[in-house]
């Protein structure tokens, strides 16, 4: 191809589609629209979530239970998990979570649990700890450092609501 046939054939101002024009003109007598029906008809427009005879998609979904708004995200992690990816001394935080792999949904506060094997020490920054994972840290010469949580339940409600 060569750079003065780029755009031949293409037609800046096309004119409209004539509808309803007899039959010759391609789109006579029903104009594209079908037959009959509510979608023939002059100024049609239905709801989205409408499937015709069907149930709406939205009351086939069960719902049940209760949904709270304000419960935290907690990713819980265990000690022998943190161990098999962090070397000796390695300092250990949220950060440092996120940029290796190891969280990768989105989070409100990470607890560390003591399931697994701790045998170096490392220097953990967490939300949470569980009893048995500070005795392990401890045992390993490492440290467990408490952090506040960045956002209250009420904080993390309002962002979402200002995302709807």
């Amino acid at each position: 191809m060569r750079i003065d046939q780029v755009n031949q054939g293409i037609t800046k101002h096309r004119r409209p589609r004539r509808l309803g024009r007899g039959p010759a003109s391609g789109l006579g007598k029903t104009s594209g629209r079908g037959q009959d029906g509510q979608k023939s008809r002059r100024g049609y427009s239905r709801h989205p979530a409408k499937v015709g005879e069907d149930l709406p998609m939205l009351r086939r979904v069960p719902k049940r239970g209760f949904n709270n708004r304000f419960a935290l995200t907690v990713i819980a992690l265990n000690v022998g998990d943190l161990a098999a990816v962090f070397e000796s001394g390695e300092e250990v935080t949220p950060q440092t979570l996120k940029s290796k792999g190891i969280v990768k949904k989105r989070f409100d506060e990470i607890k560390i649990l003591g399931d697994g094997v701790l045998d170096k020490p490392l220097k953990i920054t967490a939300h949470r700890f569980s009893a048995s994972a500070k005795e392990k840290i401890s045992a390993a010469g490492g440290t467990a450092t408490v952090v506040q949580a960045k956002r209250t339940p009420k904080q993390r409600v309002a962002e979402l609501a200002q995302q709807k």
